[in-house]
């Protein structure tokens, strides 16, 4: 996703944070929040009601609609206004969020904690992971939802629903490489024209039928329990669908900063969707027949078609922001040694963040075509969709909470009652979706118990590997010391060695002194480091420690959010008075090739799936942006 409008210096750094007084109100963010923050949310009212009362719902008499509407208005308050707005939100790190940055946020918390921190970095992957699943179901429910209306406007189009669908889904997947920033300056206005005419329609159903604003007192949310039962419960399953996007308001924190967001949700977003759900149920109180598809029933025939056209292009830009949101979540996963290094191109030389991943771009494509084909209706992936949605808001509560007590320090007892009532609901929305696992739910668990498992397994499989080659290793001070008793021949120019162990002897400086018996008369050991904050800050950039006879160990630190530059990087160096020449200097690296073995510390089977990602992950020197004129690799063998 695109950080947007930071000022810059010279070296292209922000200095002007997302969220300060300089950025605060001006209309252009909150234009802009509109498109890329609240898409999602946005088009909830595509299928929400429709779930709620449809084959898996209710039956739509007015004593359910105004329960229904009641658990809908008192959903979005508590759950979007109260935890998001007012509490998430608070949970910046550095003025960004995600459940990426909350995760190095929560493991800053516990840190110190070995077993607390192992179980808040899997609590994190699961919630990165639901995330995936959210933004492969998003794109289909989303297109889908919208191309439905097809079959309202003239039944004879019905069997063209998924073609057209899918036909919208290649072309949004084809541009992506295009990125993001031309499309972008029109998603505001879209989006506002979207949000002002559903909110419109609504209003016109609001007023023949007024009595539907009842529901404003949560009496009826609890009158619905009570006369519904275990049915009342299972249609929360459906009232989650309206908070879908909910999460991407703390994921664009960093993009907008606090006060855009706040404004567009509070003065445009919630009225405009509180009158068009509103809408529809008052619609339902006048004919329940509607509840086939109340969204397209409030239209009038004369404009269905020009709103089905809207429709479809306001879901593509909430598909739009969420295939964007796994891009950078993906690319912060990579920094912080969780994802094995992708291709990552940045589509923006002026706009920080905008990312494409071709690999993500086309494992989501096929994902988000197999589910529009596999399920066929914005109905059947309702069921997925809120699995989903509520897992992922678990996992943001807990990861919140933690920082809350141990980072704010605020009260125990403040955190367990805050606690206590925000999983209370996200409990409760989870379990009703729980029971839709046939119908649907299934999908997102298994995409994101796939995902655990392959960043779990990478996360571990780096821990080996580097343990194995530290047992090999020599210490480099000791190296450094002996070689001063029986000096190599010298060559001119700069050796930088690549390593992820500072403090032990490159296996490629190792195998260049034995094959070529020569050193370079200036020698860098450097490691690159991700912190878990978004942004380095000068001060941090770099770390030089001399250990004399020409060497010296260089820690490069980048933030999780940021693009990584070794040769950039040292370019800013001086070492003994003399600046890098990136024409004299030439890059060693060893590049390991896994060997999965029986020995302790994964199944074999594990092992396998390790060497697979490494054998298939991006080289270093493309990722580091090294140039491949000033590379020289030796390779070696690791068992694990």
């Amino acid at each position: 996703m695109a950080r947007l409008n930071p000022e810059r210096d010279m070296s292209g750094e922000a200095t002007t944070p997302a969220g300060s007084p300089a950025e605060r109100l001006r209309p252009g963010l909150v234009l802009a929040a509109l498109g890329i923050v609240f898409g999602d949310i946005a088009t909830s009212p595509l299928y929400a009601l429709q779930e709620a009362f449809g084959a898996h719902g209710v039956a739509p008499t007015p004593g359910n609609v105004l329960g229904v509407l009641s658990l809908v208005f008192w959903s979005l308050i508590g759950v979007v206004s109260l935890k998001y707005v007012l509490f998430i939100m608070r949970a910046d790190n550095k003025g960004e969020g995600g459940i990426m940055a909350l995760l190095a946020l929560a493991q800053r918390a516990v840190r110190g904690h070995a077993r607390l921190s192992g179980a808040v970095a899997a609590l994190g992957l699961l919630g990165a992971a639901l995330f995936f699943g959210d933004g492969v179901i998003t794109p289909a429910i989303s297109v889908l939802s919208a191309v439905e209306g097809l079959g309202i406007a003239a039944p004879s189009l019905t069997r063209w629903i998924v073609p057209v669908t899918v036909a919208i889904l290649i072309g949004l997947f084809a541009l992506q490489r295009r990125g993001s920033a031309s499309v972008g300056r029109l998603f505001g206005p879209v989006m506002l024209i979207w949000l002002l005419g559903i909110g419109a329609l609504g209003l016109a159903a609001l007023l023949r039928q007024p009595q539907v604003l009842a529901a404003l007192s949560p009496h009826h949310a609890i009158g619905f329990f009570l006369a519904n039962g275990f049915a009342g419960f299972t249609t929360l399953g459906a009232v989650v669908l309206v908070l879908t996007g909910a999460e991407a308001l703390y994921a664009d924190l960093g993009h907008f900063g606090r006060a855009p967001i706040r404004v567009s949700w509070s003065l445009i977003v919630l009225p405009c969707l509180l009158l068009n759900y509103f809408g529809q149920g008052a619609l339902l109180v006048d004919d329940p027949q509607a509840a086939a598809n109340p969204f397209y029933r409030l239209v009038p025939p004369a404009l269905l078609y020009p709103v089905i056209a809207l429709a479809a292009t306001a879901t593509v830009i909430a598909s739009q922001a969420i295939i964007s949101g796994v891009y950078s979540m993906t690319r912060e996963g990579i920094h912080l040694g969780y994802l094995p290094r992708l291709q990552v191109i940045h589509t923006s030389e002026d706009t920080r963040g905008q990312v494409y991943l071709p690999g993500v771009n086309v494992a989501l494509f096929v994902l988000v075509l197999a589910a529009v084909v596999g399920f066929g209706s914005a109905a059947r992936l309702a069921a997925a969709f809120g699995i989903a949605v509520s897992g992922t808001m678990i996992v943001t509560t807990l990861l919140a909470l933690l920082v809350a007590r141990r980072l704010w320090h605020w009260p125990r007892a403040a955190v367990l009652a805050l606690g206590a009532v925000l999983l209370l609901v996200d409990l409760a929305f989870f379990g009703a979706n729980l029971l839709k696992f046939g119908d649907g739910g299934w999908f997102p668990l298994a995409l994101g118990l796939l995902m655990v498992l392959i960043m779990a397994t990478w996360r571990r499989g780096r821990f080996l590997l580097m343990r194995a080659l530290r047992k090999q290793n020599l210490a480099l001070v000791d190296f450094v010391a002996g070689i001063a008793g029986h000096p190599p021949h010298r060559v001119l120019g700069t050796a930088v060695f690549l390593s992820a162990d500072p403090a032990g002897v490159p296996h490629a400086l190792l195998h260049n002194l034995k094959h070529n018996q020569v050193l370079h008369e200036r020698n860098l050991v450097v490691s690159v480091e991700t912190l878990d904050t978004p942004f380095a800050e000068p001060r941090e950039r770099h770390a030089v420690q001399a250990l004399g006879g020409g060497f010296h160990v260089v820690r490069l630190r980048f933030g999780f959010a940021e693009r990584v530059d070794v040769p950039a990087a040292l370019a800013q160096l001086v070492l003994d008075g003399e600046a890098i020449e990136p024409l004299c200097t030439t890059f060693f690296l060893s590049r390991e090739t896994i060997v999965a073995t029986e020995r302790p510390g994964m199944a074999l089977w594990r092992d396998r799936l390790f060497a697979c990602l490494a054998r298939n992950a991006v080289p270093a020197t493309a990722f580091f942006r090294i140039p491949p004129n000033r590379i020289v690799e030796l390779g070696s063998q690791v068992e694990i």
